[in-house]
C-alpha cells in the first residue's frame, strides 16, 4: 500500500511503498477514506515534536473497518467510522473522574507506537513510527477498537475526519474544557482549523462579542463567517484593540489556537481582570512561556489548558456529528481544498499561504 512517509526534519513526505501488518488482538485494520491535514503534523515535520524516524503521520481520519483482530466484537466488518488518536480505558483514575485525556493506561500513545511498544508499519522490513497509536497519511492502518468511533453510513468520510481533531477541539474548548455563557466576551488567537471551530464554539454559546485574531488579513471574512463577531490583526497593539471592544476592560475568555509563548503571552493580555486564557494551541516540546505573577494574583487571572476539548470522544463525536446534521456546525465549510495522498506536499504549502481553511486528503 501507499503512505506519506517524513524520513528526515524538513521533509518533504514521500510517497512509498508500506507493509501493513494484520491487526492484532483488540486491534482492527481501517481502510482510510479522508484524512485531515492538520498543523500538529507539521510540528513533527519542523523538528519542534519528535518521532524516530522513518514515520507516518497523520491523525485526523475517517474509514471503513475492513478485518478485525482477535477479540473484537464491538465493531463489524464494513463498518464506517471516524478516528480517535487519543483513546482511552474509561476504568483508571482520571478516567473515572472525567478527565479521560488524561487516561493513565493510554498515556503512552505519545511513543508513536501500539500499546505493546510495536509498530504495524514496515518499510523495507524494518519498523516505521507511527502519529499515535495509528496514522492516517496511509491508505490503511491499524487501529486499537478503543480508537474507533461508529458513524452513521450517510455521514460524508471528509466531514468525520474533521470531526477527529480540529472541530472537538476547538468546540470542545469552549463547551467542555470552560463553560462560556450567553453574552461572555471572547477572544480567539489564531483563526486556523482549531482557532475556527472555537469561534463556532463561542458562536453555539451566544458570546458576545466574539473577536478573531489573526496575523493575516485575509482570515478575517474567513473568521466572522464560522461566527466572529470583530476582528483584529494580531500584532503589538492587538490586546489594546480587543480591550476598547470590551469597554476597555478586556475579554472574559482568551483562547489561544496557535500553540507558541508569544502568541499565548499575547491571548493573556487581552484578559479582564478576573478573566481566563485557556491555552488550547500545541506548544513546541520544551518551551516555556511567561506571565506576570503580581498581575496574575491582583487580578484573579486563570490560565487553564485545554487538551482535544476536554472531551470523551466516544460520546463527543457523535454529539458534534448532531450539531452538523442540524445545521448548528459549519464542517464541509472548513474545507478550503480536497487533494489525493501523492498531493500531500503541495496541501501543506497550501496550509500556510493566506486566506486558507482546512485540506482534506480523500483516498479512492
Amino acid at each position: 500500500m501507499k503512505s506519506a512517509v517524513l524520513n528526515n526534519v524538513g521533509g518533504p513526505f514521500i510517497i512509498q511503498d508500506v507493509e501493513l501488518l494484520p491487526p492484532q488482538k483488540n486491534e482492527v485494520r481501517v481502510k482510510l477514506k479522508a484524512a485531515g491535514l492538520c498543523h500538529s503534523d507539521w510540528h513533527f515535520v519542523e523538528g519542534m515534536l519528535h518521532r524516530p524516524f522513518p514515520c507516518i503521520l497523520g491523525h485526523e481520519g475517517a474509514g471503513i473497518v475492513e478485518e478485525l483482530g482477535e477479540g473484537v466484537t464491538s465493531l463489524r466488518k464494513g463498518q464506517h467510522v471516524v478516528l480517535n488518536w487519543a483513546p482511552s480505558c474509561h476504568k483508571c483514575y482520571y478516567c473515572q473522574h472525567g478527565d479521560t485525556g488524561l487516561c493513565e493506561t493510554w498515556k503512552d500513545w505519545r511513543k508513536g507506537t501500539m500499546m505493546d511498544g510495536s509498530t504495524r508499519f514496515r518499510i523495507d522490513g524494518q519498523p516505521a513510527h507511527q502519529f499515535s497509536v495509528f496514522s492516517t497519511f496511509t491508505e490503511q492502518t491499524i487501529v486499537p477498537v478503543e480508537g474507533c468511533v461508529p458513524i452513521e453510513d450517510d455521514i460524508p468520510f471528509e466531514i468525520a475526519a474533521l470531526v477527529g481533531c480540529a472541530v472537538t477541539t476547538g468546540v470542545g474548548a469552549t463547551l467542555n474544557t470552560v463553560d462560556v455563557r450567553p453574552g461572555d466576551s471572547v477572544a480567539v488567537y489564531g483563526c486556523g482549523g482549531v482557532g475556527l471551530n472555537i469561534l463556532q464554539g463561542a458562536r453555539l454559546s451566544n458570546a458576545q462579542p466574539i473577536i478573531g485574531v489573526d496575523n493575516d488579513p485575509d482570515k478575517e471574512a474567513i473568521a466572522k463567517q464560522f461566527g466572529a463577531t470583530h476582528f483584529v490583526l494580531a500584532g503589538d497593539d492587538a490586546h489594546t484593540k480587543v480591550k476598547e471592544l470590551t469597554e476597555d476592560r478586556g475579554v472574559d475568555w482568551a483562547f489561544e489556537a496557535v500553540g507558541p509563548p508569544k502568541v499565548q503571552e499575547a491571548a493573556y493580555q487581552a484578559i479582564r481582570s478576573g478573566g481566563a486564557m485557556v491555552v488550547v494551541g500545541l506548544a513546541p516540546k520544551g518551551s516555556t512561556t511567561s506571565f506576570s505573577g503580581t498581575d496574575m494574583h491582583l487580578g484573579q487571572k486563570r490560565i487553564l489548558g485545554s487538551f482535544f476539548g476536554s472531551c470523551d470522544p466516544s460520546r463527543e463525536f457523535p454529539r458534534l456529528l448532531g450539531f452538523y446534521r442540524s445545521g448548528q456546525l459549519q464542517i464541509e465549510e472548513m474545507i478550503s481544498k480536497r487533494y489525493s495522498l501523492d498531493q500531500i506536499n503541495e496541501g501543506y504549502d497550501d496550509l500556510f499561504k493566506g486566506g486558507h481553511k482546512r485540506g482534506v486528503l480523500i483516498f479512492d
